[in-house]
């Protein structure tokens, strides 16, 4: 699949209010698979399908950061047959979409904890970070093997050690301190957080960053995401009135 924008710039609408930051909880293909009388293999498959879409559109309308949620630290309690599935597809789609990647300007970062993961692993997020570090346009955030209470614990015990060494006074640990220890330390919080699959919760996903997020949720499934329903979340953003703990004026 191509990354160029589905239709002419010129075509595209013009929003006032854009998101710099969309976090997506791709959720619901194990339930499309069902629907579809297929294994749950398949939902997965079609999911990356609808990422490359995701990503397709992102670049389309010059979002600065997309962060999807592809792999929680829960999911490690899934059946092997499952897991090892969805880390061949993760495998291949680095393999097969970097150079693109490369050619739209895209660059990767794996957000998540990296102790005891396999070396094979270790090395497919070395091979997308490394090759696209040099990328200046759209940064995709990987979550993968990520938590955000998990986030939060490693920021603070990141902290802690700091004090303890004597780098850092306790009085100084305010929430700048802990932003900077975060995965996502350097980069704007989510403007926008959508989910699909009709659910709507966190699941665990960007606890910090999420505090002032407007949040969409949407029933279709994820293997069903494309460029209609994008531009439908990005119609509800526009018309959010974001007061970040303050008035309206």
């Amino acid at each position: 699949m191509s990354y160029e924008p589905a239709i002419e710039s010129s075509d595209a609408p013009a929003y006032a209010v854009l998101p710099r930051h969309i976090g997506v909880i791709m959720d619901g293909n194990g339930r499309w698979a069902s629907v579809q009388g297929k294994p749950r293999n398949e939902g997965h498959r079609a999911g990356v399908e609808a990422l490359r879409r995701l990503v397709a559109c992102a670049v389309e309308f010059d979002i600065e950061y997309l962060t999807i949620f592809s792999f929680s630290s829960e999911n490690w309690t899934r059946p092997q047959d499952e897991i090892n599935a969805i880390l061949g597809l993760m495998k291949r789609f680095v393999a097969s979409d970097i150079s693109k990647f490369v050619a739209h300007n895209v660059r990767v970062r794996i957000l998540g904890r990296r102790e005891g993961l396999s070396k094979a692993i270790l090395q497919m997020i070395e091979q997308a970070e490394s090759r696209t570090a040099h990328c200046t346009g759209l940064q995709l955030n990987v979550a993968f093997n990520y938590g955000g209470r998990q986030e939060i614990t490693d920021a603070v015990r990141a902290l802690a050690q700091d004090v303890a060494a004597g780098k850092l006074q306790p009085d100084e640990v305010d929430e700048t301190a802990i932003a900077q220890k975060l995965y996502t330390a350097n980069m704007p919080d989510p403007d926008l957080i959508f989910r699909s699959s009709g659910e709507e919760r966190l699941s665990n996903f960007l606890l910090w960053q999420a505090a002032y997020a407007e949040f969409v949720f949407f029933d279709e499934y994820w293997p069903e995401f494309n460029r209609d329903i994008f531009m439908r979340t990005l119609d509800e953003f526009a018309g959010r009135k974001r007061r970040f703990g303050g008035v309206e004026t």
